[in-house]
């Protein structure tokens, strides 16, 4: 299974935080990331415990930074979660209904299928909000 695959919205939420907040030379500390999701530190620092364990942060002396892997995993949620806009955009839904059903699958959806959505809808360079999606990866093996 793939690591979007097996998050819950709250793991992917306090992902994207630290994403936001963590700067190249300091990390976010756990208060700050509890206080940005309006939860309390304990709750915070569970769904880190989870994505450090998938290697999605490191955390170090208090302070969590994305890895190179998380970066690139909010980086394929992003695409996954464009290219599902546009699907229920094309179905005609409006850009904010469109984002709101994408928010309904685009965790669960693999990146295979991803890639299979977008070369269907000819590889749309834009979500409905005027959002860039980047290209499909070239295919792997196995599988």
């Amino acid at each position: 299974m793939e690591p979007l695959q097996q998050l819950t919205r709250k793991q992917l939420d306090t992902l994207q935080r630290v994403g936001r907040l963590a700067t190249a030379d300091r990390g976010v500390p756990l208060k700050q990331l509890a206080r940005a999701l309006r939860v309390r530190s304990p709750t915070a620092l569970g769904h880190l415990t989870i994505l450090e364990s998938l290697h999605l942060v490191r955390r170090h002396r208090g302070k969590t930074r994305l890895t190179r892997y998380g970066a690139a995993c909010l980086e394929e949620y992003v695409r996954h979660h464009r290219v599902a806009e546009t699907l229920f955009a094309e179905a005609g839904l409006s850009p904010e209904d469109s984002c709101e059903a994408a928010r309904e699958v685009d965790l669960a959806i693999s990146h295979r299928t991803v890639d299979s959505l977008c070369q269907a809808e000819s590889h749309p360079k834009v979500c409905p909000h005027g959002a860039p999606i980047s290209p499909c990866r070239p295919a792997r093996g196995g599988g």
